[in-house]
């Protein structure tokens, strides 16, 4: 998308130095990485109530549990280079209204409460850890990505706009996380298979309009 600051830090070289040394970080780095842990583990709970009732009973155990050990990680990695991280606050259902109406009115199944959740709460995610890499996102384009992307995924709106259709388009490339995840952990994940399915084909579906 050509945004300010996007090449400021070396993600290869973050990544590398996590590994061998987490609390070796710089500054800079370490309050990327610190953010975005806590992003990572504030991201899943809100997105379970955007899903079925047993969905979000089912994960809403380990979720917990997974957010806790990231919350740790961030607080051993800022607190090494002594700079602060916060947590952003995702939408969740009843916050959010379209048309007038509560979102999740207009979204009858599994797959259509899956992507609508997906292209609300990765906005939110992107545009916190953004910040907290030094990118420039212009906010005239994040209001217009959320009002866009809601009355989209939640409403009666047929089209996004091309530049929010290409924003969106990276936001769902999140497949290729789920996909690494699976197999970096060797864990062979139906769920983790049916998360990878559904981005990457909303993803290659945005990819044509």
């Amino acid at each position: 998308m050509g945004f300010r600051g996007a090449d400021a830090l070396d993600g290869e070289a973050i990544a590398a130095r996590l590994r061998a040394d987490p609390t070796s970080l710089s500054r800079p780095a370490a309050r990327s990485v610190g953010a975005t842990l806590l992003a990572d583990g504030a991201f899943s709970e809100p997105y379970c109530e955007w899903m079925p009732l047993w969905y979000e009973l089912a994960l809403l155990a380990p979720v917990r549990y997974g957010e806790w050990r990231l919350r740790r990680v961030a607080r051993t990695v800022a607190g090494a280079a002594g700079v602060t991280v916060s947590a952003p606050r995702f939408s969740r259902p009843r916050d959010v209204v379209v048309d007038g109406r509560p979102a999740l009115e207009r979204l009858s199944g599994f797959v259509d409460r899956f992507l609508a959740a997906a292209a609300l709460l990765h906005l939110e995610w992107f545009v916190h850890a953004a910040v907290a890499d030094g990118i420039e996102v212009p906010s005239a384009l994040v209001d217009r990505t959320r009002r866009e992307s809601l009355a989209y995924y939640a409403g009666d709106a047929d089209r996004l706009s091309p530049t929010v259709a290409r924003f969106q388009r990276l936001l769902f490339a999140d497949d290729a996380w789920a996909r690494d995840v699976d197999e970096a952990y060797g864990l062979d994940s139906r769920l983790f298979g049916l998360w990878e399915r559904l981005l990457r084909d909303e993803r290659r579906r945005l990819e044509g309009l």
